[in-house]
């Protein structure tokens, strides 16, 4: 039945392997024409060579080990051909499987780079925004010190809260200057919010529109060339936000606030007055240089932030993308080898029937692998069937068994007769013989 089975599905199994390379040799004409420049016509021709071959040669190869490897018995040479096997199916895999794995995955593996990288641009310009608006922090501060240096300048001009005479001399202009001086440096903080807003909206617009690209219908080389454009203009947008940041104006600003500083002349009208004015203005450069130093540290600790370097965006093929994100598209890969393993299966069930067939019609046991007790059954087997033969050979019952009697020479006829003459009856010749086994005795 097995010998049967196989026969039978002989022109199956060669269907199965004809139509296995075809498909094969499809895909692989698919995404190799993805890898080929030039005109169309070479591009097509080309393609159509190398899949021709991919098809020709697993079809030869399975053929081969499926009319070899059943039947050779021998352990090494079954080594070796399983060896070839893999050798083979390696082959096989670099060659065409990972060009249908192209074929089947390869549009879906381009567009999961793009979004790779859509997520990547995302947090660059979130990155770089917030970067810029890390300066905003320093306003509070910034507003604060200036509301300070004024407040005392008006309590100084109305109740002489630091000279102890009121009235506008030199301490209070020197504390509005201060102040004036510190609302500009707030001023200009407050301008820069407006122009990070503007650029981050117009990098918002650049991520829509990639979006759209990554999520459009239709074919993935167009949609990748556009991303590739916007990416650009994206980059752009986040270099602009690095440059848009206030905090090195404020550091400068904050330093200048000390360095520049220049006390004015006491003008009282008298000697105590000014001596007052003096001690005033004294204390009011120790503020001034105490609120430089606050800022410059709080600008220099936003600008020791790591700055925002956004990654180019690298055009891939889809035999490419279908390569670095093989893990995405495991079922991908997976049918697409099958495709062209398959055949192995094949081959190790023709391995397992072809020798349940020898098994089949051998012995069931060899003289050097019989026990004891399977030798001892034999000979009692073997004994039966010997009796059983020289029971039905055997004569009925009360019939002599008849014995065969050995020839003997016989003797000379007497004298006086012819050699061609019979013996007549009632003549005895000299010697008679004796049951089988005995001797010839001579009698009277």
């Amino acid at each position: 039945m097995l010998r049967q089975a196989v026969s039978s599905l002989d022109l199956t199994t060669r269907l199965t392997l004809a139509v296995l390379a075809l498909a094969s040799g499809v895909y692989t004409y698919l995404g190799v024409r993805e890898l080929l420049d030039g005109s169309a016509m070479l591009v097509f021709f080309a393609a159509i060579i190398y899949s021709a071959a991919v098809s020709v040669g697993i079809y030869a190869f399975w053929s081969f080990l499926m009319r070899f490897m059943p039947h050779v018995r021998d352990g090494v040479s079954r080594l070796l051909l399983f060896i070839a096997m893999g050798l083979g199916s390696v082959m096989i895999v670099a060659m065409s499987s990972w060009l249908n794995a192209a074929a089947l995955a390869g549009s879906a593996a381009l567009e999961q780079h793009l979004a790779n990288k859509l997520e990547t641009f995302v947090t660059d310009l979130d990155q770089a925004h917030t970067n810029a608006l890390s300066a905003q922090s320093l306003l509070p501060d910034i507003q604060m010190a200036s509301l300070r240096f004024a407040q005392l300048a008006e309590d100084e001009r109305r109740q002489g809260s630091l000279t102890g005479t009121s009235g506008s001399g030199t301490v209070v202009q020197l504390l509005t200057q201060m102040s004036r001086q510190i609302d500009q440096l707030g001023d200009e903080v407050e301008a820069s919010a407006g122009r990070v807003n503007q650029l981050y909206e117009q990098g918002g617009k650049h991520i829509a529109r990639m979006r759209e690209l990554v999520s459009a219908r239709g074919p993935i080389n167009p949609r990748a060339d556009a991303f590739a454009g916007e990416s650009m203009a994206l980059m752009g947008v986040i270099a602009s936000l690095q440059q848009t940041s206030v905090a090195p104006a404020v550091k400068r600003a904050a330093e200048d606030l000390a360095r520049g500083f220049i006390a004015p002349i006491a003008d009282g009208g008298s000697a105590d007055l000014a001596e007052r004015q003096s001690v005033v203005v004294g204390n009011v450069e120790a503020a001034v240089a105490a609120q430089s130093e606050q800022l410059a540290a709080a600008a220099e600790q936003i600008l020791s932030t790591q700055p925002v370097r956004p990654e180019r965006f690298e055009p891939l093929t889809t035999a490419e993308a279908v390569l670095r994100y093989a893990p995405d598209f495991l079922p991908s890969w997976a049918g697409a080898i099958s495709i062209d393993l398959l055949p192995a299966v094949l081959v190790l069930i023709l391995c397992v029937v072809h020798a349940g067939i020898r098994r089949e019609g051998e012995p069931a046991a060899g003289a050097s692998t019989m026990s004891a007790a399977d030798l001892l059954t034999a000979m009692r087997i073997l004994r039966e069937v010997e009796d059983e033969g020289r029971k039905a050979k055997a004569v009925p019952q009360g019939v002599p068994e008849r014995v065969d009697e050995p020839e003997l020479p016989l003797a000379p006829p007497a004298k006086g007769w012819d050699a061609d003459t019979p013996v007549p009856v009632g003549v005895v010749t000299p010697f008679t013989t004796t049951p089988f086994g005995g001797r010839p005795e001579k009698k009277d």
